[in-house]
């Protein structure tokens, strides 16, 4: 019997996507660039869910996810 749902606890680079295929896949991701190609992102503040969404209606909404997208990209354009 296949696991419907796995948990990954290391790097989403070294996921083998063959593995999540027709699976609820969990990733604990620290890297915005990982969590942002995920099919649903949750944002956790303090240990408690703040916003839930895709990547695209975080940032549109403007909130904690916005906010820390902005400051992302803005580490990363100024290198």
């Amino acid at each position: 019997m296949k696991a419907r749902a796995i948990v990954f606890s290391f790097t989403a680079s070294s996921v083998d996507q063959s593995l999540a295929e027709g699976r609820t896949t969990l990733i604990v991701a620290h890297r915005l660039s990982q969590a942002a190609s995920a099919d649903r992102i949750v944002v956790m503040d303090r240990g408690r869910i703040c916003e839930q969404g895709t990547h695209a209606g975080l940032v549109a909404a403007g909130r904690s996810y916005a906010r820390l997208w902005a400051a992302w990209i803005g580490a990363r354009t100024s290198d």
